[in-house]
């Protein structure tokens, strides 16, 4: 497989100008009151860019499978094993200057992109995929550092909103309704992370993948809570899967309380990436 025909530079580049040019509507969306803070902007690549990203996904089965009741889908980390394409447009998204527009967007300062890709890098949802509301965990890998912001890049052309696999966003909790950001082709969205920032991705039911692109930025302190706080990844059942919602809660308490007591992970993530 040859070299990416875009590098990091170059891709960066095209999406800091693409944010600068809709930048004070992507600042008055992320500012709306009453709602968990996003905004998304769509072209944000030329469209022969975000095609060719979308072909250079692996095939499923070369990805790694998550699935248990919070959700079933697949996700990669280990960017040199694929496309080299996809690691440079990954890696665009922590360019300095998309890192900066990106704070003056959200009014979050100093924030820091994650080379180890701790949860980010790209997914793939198939038909029956889904991943039930939560919360992202609080911190990065090693607990050091808050994590802030989500910035999710889709690049499946002609998805419609029918296909399901779409951001839903429980601005008022995990049960009340949700709202819903289609998953666009060529669509950037921005996401706060924080206590309350509930999300999900909803169920596919379309006989085709949705690709995305995922970075988190994270920060020494939490994005507009002045308070110290922890915790894991915490799942939640939808309004109606009652079952679902008792058993989700029990484990998000004891994950929680088992993480507080031991100081680490009960599980090392595999989902990091580890350079040469």
């Amino acid at each position: 497989m040859g070299p990416s025909p875009y590098r990091r530079q170059e891709l960066g580049a095209l999406i800091a100008a693409r944010l600068l040019d809709v930048q004070d509507s992507l600042q008055a969306g992320f500012t709306q009151p009453g709602q968990i803070r996003s905004c998304f902007v769509d072209d944000l690549l030329p469209e022969a860019i975000a095609h060719a990203v979308y072909a250079a996904f692996p095939d499923p089965t070369q990805m790694a499978e998550r699935r248990s009741i919070r959700e079933f889908k697949k996700v990669a980390a280990q960017m040199d094993q694929y496309n080299p394409l996809l690691e440079e447009i990954v890696f665009a998204f922590q360019e300095p200057q998309v890192v900066r527009l990106v704070e003056a967007i959200t009014g979050i300062p100093d924030m820091e992109p994650d080379a180890q890709l701790y949860a980010g890098g790209i997914s793939l949802m198939q038909k029956d995929n889904f991943l039930n509301p939560h919360l992202d965990n609080s911190h990065d890998n090693d607990r050091q550092r808050y994590r802030v912001l989500n910035l999710l890049y889709y690049v499946t052309p002609n998805w419609q909103p029918e296909n399901g696999g779409n951001l839903e966003l429980w601005d008022r909790g995990a049960g009340q309704p949700q709202r819903t950001i289609v998953s666009k082709f060529n669509r950037l969205v921005l996401m706060i992370t924080n206590q309350t920032s509930i999300h999900s991705v909803s169920k596919v039911t379309a006989d085709r993948s949705r690709c995305c692109v995922s970075n988190y930025y994270f920060s020494d302190r939490p994005a507009d809570l002045p308070d110290d706080y922890f915790h894991v990844t915490s799942f939640y059942g939808r309004p109606d899967e009652p079952l679902k919602k008792v058993v989700l809660k029990a484990d998000r308490n004891v994950r929680n309380l088992l993480r507080k007591i031991i100081g680490k992970p009960v599980h090392q993530t595999k989902h990091i990436y580890k350079k040469p």
